[in-house]
């Protein structure tokens, strides 16, 4: 299937690993050119010296903290001086969290809600323009299962990807005249370095195999009965912002393995 997409320039924030990284391959396979955001340099000039390599697009990495109004100023101003703006922009910078809602301080609420929430809010407000000069463009945000199927340990994730999602909904609303359709994506497990990091962690004390209790965890939570790979998700992700999704509007797509519980 042609997505159409060859020329476009898609704006993917936590660019450089997992998710960020599968959607970027994803859209270079299609010959988008990108700018990728992360906060660390090298990681992401490995990623673009990859994609390039492989794809034939063009593509710059800007290391910026998007949790702040200067990182996404910064991120919008490369995108702009690079390649005029915009047609596509991946909100996918994130976060899991560890707290209870009694003992977790009023500045890891913040930081939280500036990471999942404002970053969205500053980068709409900074690229939208680009892409109405364009004539329109996607936007999609990555939030997750937990926006709406909390897990207990990690309340300020549950709550900050939940706002996101109504973001989103009120974001997709507001632009759908100017030809810009916003959508969400709720993941649930996904096999990135960072389950891995964590699995490696908390079996290291017994010896367990890390391996083994990611499947218990994927037999715990999901039907299918194991995790997603980053390019499974990166497939859908880049079809959603294809025009082959052209009437996908303010919603939000379970890609989960049926982990949801309800309808």
């Amino acid at each position: 299937m042609d997505l159409n997409l060859r020329g476009k320039v898609a704006v993917l924030t936590g660019a450089s690993v997992g998710i960020g990284l599968a959607v970027a391959e994803g859209f270079a396979a299609e010959g988008v050119n990108l700018v990728l955001a992360a906060r660390q340099q090298d990681r992401l000039d490995a990623a673009v010296a990859q994609i390039t390599a492989s794809h034939g697009v063009e593509a710059i990495g800007v290391a910026c903290d998007v949790a702040t109004a200067e990182g996404v100023t910064r991120l919008v101003d490369a995108a702009v001086e690079t390649f005029g703006g915009a047609d596509i922009l991946f909100n996918n910078a994130g976060t899991g969290s560890n707290e209870t809602i009694m003992n977790a301080p009023d500045d890891k609420w913040q930081s939280y809600w500036d990471l999942h929430v404002m970053a969205a809010v500053r980068l709409a407000r900074g690229l939208v323009p680009s892409m109405k000069a364009r004539g329109g463009g996607a936007i999609l945000h990555n939030a997750s299962i937990c926006a709406v199927q909390p897990l207990g340990y990690e309340p300020i994730y549950n709550v900050t990807k939940a706002a996101l999602m109504m973001f989103s909904k009120n974001l997709a609303n507001e632009l759908v005249k100017d030809n810009i359709r916003v959508n969400t994506i709720n993941p649930g497990l996904v096999l990135t370095p960072d389950w891995i990091k964590t699995a490696k962690a908390l079996t290291q004390p017994s010896g367990e195999d890390w391996q083994a209790h990611l499947q218990q965890v994927a037999d715990e939570h999901a039907p299918i009965g194991r995790f997603a790979t980053p390019a499974e998700l990166a497939d859908f992700i880049v079809f959603l912002c294809s025009e082959r999704a052209s009437y996908s509007v303010g919603a939000t797509y379970f890609v989960d393995g049926g982990m949801l519980k309800t309808v």
